[in-house]
């Protein structure tokens, strides 16, 4: 029996494929251009070289994103709604967020704090 079985526990999360989705012709107020878009893989945001994107539409999607990552409910919104509305009402865009593929993490690579012990 291995010295401590947490150290091969793990999760999974969905990679994240967010993309600025706006009708044809439409004025961009939050600086996005249809189809700019980031990947999110675990915790970290992954941006086309020389893309920018706005730090207001950023925090907007920021709190949404981990929980879709997190595997769902087939019933729960979270699963069957993907697109979010650019923070400025003005603003026809809305960001697409698709999942893409799901990745294993170990607990012990994610954080020092360890996992409960299963009761005896």
């Amino acid at each position: 029996m291995p010295a401590d079985p947490a150290a091969d526990a793990w999760f999974e999360l969905w990679d994240l494929h967010v993309e600025v989705v706006a009708p044809a012709g439409a004025r961009l107020y939050c600086g996005a251009v249809a189809g700019d878009s980031f990947e999110v893989h675990g915790e970290m945001l992954h941006f086309p070289p020389g893309q920018g994107f706005s730090l207001y539409s950023l925090a907007a999607l920021l709190p949404l994103l981990p929980a879709k990552q997190r595997v769902t409910d087939p019933c729960d919104w979270m699963s069957t709604d993907a697109e979010v509305a650019c923070p400025d009402p003005n603003c026809p865009s809305r960001f697409r967020i698709t999942r893409t593929a799901r990745r294993r993490f170990r607990h012990a690579d994610s954080t020092a704090t360890p996992l409960p012990k299963a009761p005896a």
